[in-house]
């Protein structure tokens, strides 16, 4: 994409694609909403803490690009937001969702992918992920996927978007480095514990949406 996206503007289409399909009763989202659902600390990396001051002009530049709609209601004076990536670049709700989730992590393996693209599109098995994954790269005029280089160690390679333009390739040295550091054994809870979270998140998400619709309400009759 010319010119690539800003880590604002991805983490803002990335939080919509999510939000559309998680929290269908409240997108589009308020710029509130917006705000809660870019800030969230689960399902996110790396982790943001953005304002309204960063958060508005990024709108302001996608809704020049094309790629996200600002909508008022009638009868209503709250601002709502939606992205238009499937109108503009012709995508489908499997490849959004792959989007979507490399928007919001970063680069993962098939693996990873097809584990955290369940709630927004389960695919068949990994084999029609990466599939899928596979035309997102060959895809004209242009890829929107790229295949990393492979990281030390590490048999599965990772994917990567490429609307904030070419991602960079992992270190040699610093990523064998790494490698030689003790590991964490995953604890079943966590599990639990990152459900429970991402429950709270889109909660408070709900509420900022909420709160705003209220708000826009109450000032109609002032």
């Amino acid at each position: 994409m010319n010119p690539p996206l800003t880590e604002v503007e991805v983490r803002i289409l990335g939080s919509l694609l999510e939000k559309e399909v998680t929290t269908p009763d409240n997108y589009p989202l308020s710029l509130n909403a917006l705000l809660a659902a870019c800030n969230q600390t689960t399902n996110r990396e790396p982790v943001m803490r953005l304002d309204e001051d960063a958060l508005v002009p990024a709108t302001v530049a996608l809704r020049r690009r094309g790629l996200l709609r600002q909508i008022q209601r009638a009868g209503s004076r709250v601002t709502k937001f939606e992205h238009r990536l499937d109108e503009e670049l012709r995508l489908v709700r499997p490849e959004l969702a792959v989007l979507g989730v490399l928007m919001l992590r970063g680069p993962q393996t098939p693996g990873e992918l097809y584990a955290r693209t369940e709630r927004l599109h389960p695919f068949a098995d990994l084999a029609d992920l990466e599939n899928l994954l596979e035309s997102l790269i060959t895809r004209e005029p242009e890829p929107l996927v790229a295949r990393l280089a492979r990281r030390p160690g590490q048999k599965e390679v990772r994917y990567a978007h490429l609307l904030g333009g070419e991602p960079a390739q992992p270190d040699a040295s610093a990523e064998a480095e790494e490698g030689t550091l003790p590991t964490r054994r995953a604890d079943p809870g966590d599990d639990r514990v990152g459900a429970l979270e991402r429950t709270v998140d889109e909660l408070r998400a709900e509420v900022a949406a909420l709160r705003a619709d209220l708000d826009a309400f109450r000032a109609q009759f002032q």
